[in-house]
This record gives C-alpha cells, structure tokens and sequence, in this order.
C-alpha cells in the first residue's frame, strides 16, 4: 500500500480548524477527524482511495497519505487549506464593525477546496430541509453500511485513524434500496435526489474546471438542487468564495443580526452582502469565527419519531 509523506510552507497560517469544519459532518462522522492539531480525511481521488493525515503549526505543514491516491491527495493538499483562495482587494466596511473586527484577528482565512464535487453534494442532499442532527446520523448510519474502511491504520485498534470509512461511490449510492434511505431517516425526496446526481457524478466534477457561476448553473440543472445545495457544494469542492449558504435557516438571521442588529430574511440579507459579492461566504465564514450570532429563543426543532416526514424549506 501507498504510504507518502510530505512537508510544505504556506505564505500565511494555515487555518485548518474552519476548513474542516465545514468539511465534517458531526462529531460522529466517518471520513473526517480531528483530534488537537491532528486532522483525517478519508477520500476518493480521481487516481483511487485515500487517507490522509495533517498537522499545520503556523505556516508549516506536514502530511502523511496511504492508498493509491496518496500522491493525488498531497499533490492536492495545497488548494484544500486554500493555498488557491486569494481574498483580492476584499475589506470590510466600517459601518460593520464585527466584520472589522473579524478581519483584522483572521485575515489569513482561505477558502479550502477539495476537487471532489459529487462526495460534496451527497451529504448535502442528506442535509436539505432537516435539522443538522437528523442529517449528520444519517449520514454516519449511510456510510458505515455503504462505504468501506479507509486505506491506512483505519483497522488498527488504537491508532488515531481507526475505525475511519471511505464515503460510498456514486455507483454504490445510485444502487442504495430507498427501504436503507429511509430506515436511515432519509425521505424520497432528498434520496431520490442524490440517487440522481450519482448515476451523473462524471458530469459533477466537469465543473471544476468551470466559472464560479458557470458551475452553480450546472449544480442548479439537476431536479432536487437549489440555490442552498448548490452554495454547500461550492463552498467546499470548488472553493467559491461568494458561495453563501442562501436559504439556510439561520445563516441570513445571523448574518443581519450581527452586521445591523435585526433578525432579517435572505432577501435583507442579499442586500446588505451586496458590496461583498465576490466574498459573500468569506463573510459568513469571517463572522462564525469570531461566534457572533442572534440569540436563539426559540426552542430546538425535535427529531421526527418516523419517516418520511413533511420538508421544512431549503434545497
């Protein structure tokens, strides 16, 4: 088995906490985990399966891969902690002065990308219209049962990759019975959606090497994917800065509520994001670290005690 490793230095620190964040999903989930400074990706390349390993001190970043597409993964490693972001002449206006504020202490952010388009979209067609609870269990339930052990130390008891599952292919998901979906707690209307874009994956990752808008376009084509799927996915295998979460339920609220002090909807929010366009999800990325957010009154969204179950807004 492949086994590589490789040191790099990047211009600026490397933030490597955001980036992952967006990239797990849950504390539960299979193909990523951080543990302190120490980060694991289990992911399918273009050249084959993939597990990587990532310590970032400051500027410094050292890897280890395993599988056949360690060299891929490493040769890509650079454009995943943002090394192909570049914030131009983004500034905050000072009449927003958390954003202000947010800049100065983390404007050595980048916008990660990981090049792997349809792994993107499958947990977001999971995550449309349920709570983050819901979507994240069945999202671990799914690969546990669909996937596959990661390349690596992943059957080692007590190695810190242990336990850690590669995400299903799209040929495996396009052949999931809808009975798995829903015993997972996933109606036919998201799993028909992502039995869909799998059996099209090829077509997918055609558009990295597409314009931001070019790409949304074609996200958007595909029956099931809106406005909000598509950003999840932008965000996180093209690295489109611009790429918003539009239509989530609390990203716009929390976004006017820090920037003007008043709970908006999305169309408020368009407006007010309007001179950032270009950097709308540098924004929403900028102001969650520094954990400015509207208080939450109102009491949490329970799970549904069966499926499938009515759908509750974005896509």
């Amino acid at each position: 088995m492949n086994c590589l490793t490789r040191h790099m230095r990047f211009e600026q620190p490397v933030m490597m906490r955001p980036i992952f964040a967006q990239l797990r999903r849950g504390g539960g989930d299979p193909t990523h985990r951080w543990l302190g400074d120490l980060h694991l990706r289990a992911t399918r390349t273009p050249a084959g399966a993939a597990l990587i390993k990532i310590i970032a001190t400051g500027t410094q970043v050292s890897a280890r891969a395993w599988g056949e597409g360690a060299e891929w993964s490493l040769d890509q490693l650079p454009r995943l902690l943002g090394g192909a972001d570049d914030p131009g002449a983004f500034r905050p206006r000072s009449e927003h002065a958390p954003l202000v504020e947010a800049w100065q202490r983390y404007g050595h952010y980048r916008v990660g990308r990981t090049e792997a388009v349809f792994e993107a979209l499958a947990p977001a067609c999971i995550e449309q219209v349920v709570t983050g609870k819901e979507a994240f269990r069945a999202w671990r339930l799914l690969v546990r049962e669909f996937g596959e052990l990661a390349p690596g130390p992943t059957g080692e008891p007590g190695s810190a990759a242990y336990g850690m599952y590669l995400p299903p292919t799209p040929e495996v998901w396009s052949r999931v019975p809808s009975w798995r979906f829903l015993a997972a707690g996933v109606e036919q209307r998201r799993s028909r959606t992502l039995v869909r874009t799998a059996v099209r994956a090829a077509a997918l990752e055609r558009t990295l090497t597409s314009s931001y808008e070019q790409a949304d376009r074609a996200l958007r084509s595909f029956p099931g994917v809106g406005p909000w799927t598509s950003a999840e996915v932008r965000q996180r295998a093209h690295g489109d800065p611009d790429a918003w979460s539009i239509g989530d339920f609390h990203v716009g609220r929390d976004i006017t509520y820090t920037l003007t002090g008043e709970e908006l909807d999305d169309d408020a929010c368009l407006e007010i994001l309007e001179p950032y366009r270009g950097h709308r999800f540098r924004v929403q990325m900028l102001l969650s670290m520094i954990g400015r957010r509207r208080p939450r009154r109102a009491p949490r969204m329970s799970l549904p005690t069966h499926t499938p179950y009515a759908t509750r807004g974005r896509s």
